[in-house]
């Protein structure tokens, strides 16, 4: 398990949070896109802007700087100890590049997991249904709890007839229904329907990670179709129907969101108004009840400050 980060990987303490909208306090010589007073999207993942695999959008295996098989924010030494972005300063490399903007008018609170799981659920919808214009997208709710509903509102945005979104969570089916996806409720655990008895889909999501969820997404394509898994499987030996998916041509995508790469594209969507990522927020919290705030069990917690310099 997690062998690549080390026998410990995550082991504290360690400065917390990878995912933040900033003020820019200060800035390098070098630095010309952004200055004092802004306030910018920082993406989770260190990158360049130049390198090889940058330059094919792979920001997430940026080889510049890299300490780690994983190179972020918040997760201490195995993932490059870079700091964590629930801090009063964030040191923030190859600036001109990383960080954007916050658009004209946009709430910033309203883009707290820009930076993450915004962009991982743009992603997981966005490239399958540029191969499958407006069609059905079925989501599967669980352990990425906001990621699967800002894959279900981006599917939205991005034109599905129509996103069923499966969980066994109250809060989280509730949140679905406001996003204009069609909730279904799972009950129990597994809990899974058996092969066969489901709707069939072009584009499934999995963002349960629970054991059963990958067969039954895999279950659940139509023929040629794709599943893309935004839960990790941190456990060995995790099972995929193989010859289910030979038969049926089916195609699976799993892996890092290239954040900063799919962050363009979400900032369009949300500035036109077609992607409302604040309906996913269920807390926000000052700065000062962060350490209560952040044990909240809902789907999404912000933490807000306030800004250090007004305009």
């Amino acid at each position: 398990m997690l062998t690549d980060l080390g026998r410990r990987p995550f082991t504290g303490p360690f400065p917390f949070g990878h995912e933040c909208v900033a003020e820019v306090v200060r800035t390098g010589g070098e630095v010309r896109s952004v200055t004092p007073g802004d306030a910018v999207i920082v993406p989770f993942q260190i990158s360049c802007g130049r390198c090889t695999a940058c330059s094919q959008g792979l920001t997430a295996a940026c080889g510049t700087d890299r300490r780690t098989p994983i190179s972020m924010y918040g997760l201490g030494t195995a993932t490059g100890g870079w700091g964590g972005t629930m801090s009063d300063l964030l040191r923030v490399p190859h600036a001109d590049h990383m960080l954007v903007r916050v658009p004209e008018g946009v709430d910033p609170v309203a883009l707290a997991s820009a930076s993450d799981n915004i962009p991982d659920g743009w992603r997981s919808v966005a490239a399958p249904l540029a191969r499958f214009p407006g069609a059905p997208v079925l989501v599967l709710g669980g352990r990425a709890r906001s990621v699967g509903l800002y894959a279900a509102a981006s599917a939205l945005a991005l034109g599905a007839e129509r996103v069923d979104y499966l969980d066994s969570s109250r809060e989280r089916l509730s949140i679905a229904a406001a996003l204009g996806a069609t909730p279904l409720t799972r009950i129990g655990r597994p809990g899974w329907p058996r092969p066969g008895s489901t709707a069939r889909y072009p584009i499934v999501v999995d963002a349960s990670g629970e054991r059963g969820a990958l067969r039954h997404a895999l279950r659940s394509l139509t023929p040629g179709g794709v599943c893309t898994s935004v839960a990790p499987y941190f456990e060995s030996g995790t099972r995929l129907p193989l010859w289910t998916m030979y038969v049926n041509q089916a195609s699976f995508v799993t892996g890092l969101a290239n954040a900063r790469a799919e962050l363009p594209a979400v900032l369009d969507a949300v500035t036109a108004g077609r992607l409302r990522p604040e309906l996913v927020t269920g807390v926000v919290a000052d700065w000062s009840d962060a350490p209560r705030a952040l044990l909240d069990p809902t789907t999404k917690v912000v933490v807000r400050r306030a800004r250090a310099h007004t305009r």
